[in-house]
């Protein structure tokens, strides 16, 4: 591949102690035909994409190859407010390409569908989007895609929805009650992340990283984190990166917990969902108790952690694992024995492992569909990478699985605490990040959150960001949601989007 400048390789050896993956990844800036390249790579399956991102005049496309591991991201100088599409031969870049072209005025060219994803049509201005003096064309005559054919109707769903929930629009296309086609409109709940971060305090900056998806917090904050000791040279603690590590396996677990159930509550076996939301409590109680919040929200920043755990802390976090893994072989026995239940759960919204595998699909959804891609084992990262721990696959990909790959994530959660607890270095829980005062220095980071992988780039410009871009691993999952529920009646939707449970906030920004 040509290159306009020499890629930066950046290795990492470390230790018990370093928080820097121990691959290496390259940043470079490349020319247009390169930038084909990579895209034709793309559509032959040769690459697996990770990101799509831009600032006002450059784009970046962060891949991996999974022959070698190492994680790329290459930049493209945009001339004419264009550049070129990647969703034309790789659709799973069409809605990131979307929000490029809301967000920045940059154009696709050749893409398959430049419809606006983020802009509804309200916003009165793009100057706060880093284009100062362009307006917005407004879009609130949004076409949805068509569909013809005899005796099929539309359900429109959303975007205001019963529950206490994030905002989104669904479109079925229905025959009967059977689903012919799902056309998802999302972006309600932007809020103009990338924007809030240029320029901002270290401080600030991880108080918004940890905000993008609140149910994910110390993954966001994490792989926040992680990017800016990349960027800088900071190696964090020993004891803060293992620190790190249990409160991450304390958020799967809540959330796994409050997933399980609910997907219970979607098919009416509310008994279940009750006993899971007793013991979601229980771990977030836990958290608040050993880290001051029961999202454990602000807790980790770069260069360590806020908060430290103490002897009673240990003891507290070693009682939940016993009491928790006791009711929780009870509960996993009733759900699989309820013959009512797996009758609701067992063969719907299927996600084929050829389709997880195109769009890069992690966490649970992709697991569940056969794909084994978890950034703890494939870009190990301290502390994993001296931990015992097994990656759960099924190769059904539907509800059930996505169930059953939760549970044995759980049980997999129990063992790492314990051995974190087990293990645990003194020592410190906090260093200074490194200052470099007008060096323009970048880093990557994928930390696996309970979703899956999220996806951290910052560019520093002294102790103050210049650029940062999150990426959730909902981008990856929510396309396929509009696969599994076809063919399903739509009195499914409700279980198959739980068995999902995609974030809006993280995903529209």
């Amino acid at each position: 591949m040509s290159t306009v400048s020499p890629p930066t390789v950046i290795t990492e050896h470390g230790g018990a102690s370093a928080s820097l993956p121990r691959q290496y990844w390259s940043s470079e800036l490349v020319d247009g035909a390169a930038w084909e390249e990579l895209v034709a790579r793309l559509g032959k399956g040769e690459t697996v994409l990770l990101g799509l991102w831009a600032e006002p005049h450059r784009v970046y496309l962060a891949y991996y190859r999974p022959d070698d591991g190492e994680l790329r991201v290459a930049s493209l100088e945009v001339e004419h407010r264009s550049f070129p599409s990647v969703a034309r031969v790789h659709l799973p870049a069409l809605r990131l390409e979307r929000s490029i072209q809301d967000l920045f005025s940059l154009r696709a060219a050749g893409t398959p569908d430049d419809r606006p994803w983020l802009d509804h049509g309200t916003w009165p201005s793009v100057h706060l989007l880093g284009m100062p003096g362009a307006t917005t064309a407004g879009h609130s005559d949004y076409k949805f895609l068509p569909v013809e054919g005899d005796d099929l109707h539309e359900v429109p769903v959303g975007p205001i929805h019963a529950g206490i929930i994030e905002p989104g629009h669904f479109r079925f296309t229905v025959s009967g009650e059977t689903v012919v086609r799902l056309e998802e409109r999302l972006g309600y709940t932007h809020k103009g992340i990338q924007e809030l971060m240029r320029a901002a305090s270290l401080e600030r900056a991880s108080r918004l990283a940890g905000r993008v998806s609140g149910d994910s917090t110390v993954a966001y904050a994490w792989a926040f984190s992680r990017a800016v000791e990349m960027a800088t040279g900071t190696e964090p603690p020993s004891r803060a990166v293992w620190l790190r590590a249990l409160m991450a396996e304390l958020e799967r677990i809540a959330n796994h917990f409050g997933d399980i159930g609910g997907v219970c509550n979607d098919v009416a076996f509310t008994m279940l969902h009750a006993y899971f939301g007793a013991l979601r409590e229980r771990v977030l109680a836990c958290a608040d108790t050993c880290f001051g919040h029961r999202l454990m929200m602000d807790q980790v920043l770069p260069g360590g952690v806020a908060s430290d755990l103490s002897s009673s802390g240990v003891t507290v976090l070693n009682d939940l694992v016993h009491e928790c893994r006791a009711q929780f072989g009870e509960l996993v026995e009733l759900y699989d024995n309820t013959a009512s239940l797996q009758d609701r759960v067992a063969g719907t919204g299927v996600v084929k492992r050829e389709l997880a595998m195109t769009f890069g699909c992690g966490g649970f959804v992709g697991r569940a569909s056969g794909r084994s891609f978890d950034t703890r084992r494939t870009f190990p990262y301290a502390p994993y990478d001296q931990l015992e721990f097994i990656v759960p696959v099924r190769e059904e990909g539907d509800v059930n699985a996505r169930v059953w790959i939760r549970i044995r994530e759980v049980e997999q959660s129990f063992l790492l605490i314990e051995q974190i607890l087990a293990r645990l270095p003194e020592g410190p829980v906090r260093t200074d990040v490194n200052q470099r005062p007008g060096l323009h220095a970048e880093g990557v980071s994928l930390v696996e959150g309970f979703r899956g992988d999220v996806l951290a780039w910052v560019r520093m410009n002294g102790d103050k960001v210049a650029a940062c871009h999150l990426r959730d691993p909902s981008w990856f999952q929510w396309p396929l949601l509009e696969a599994a529920i076809e063919g399903n009646i739509i009195a499914d939707f409700p279980v198959c989007n739980k068995s999902f449970n995609c974030s809006y906030s993280g995903h529209d920004l």
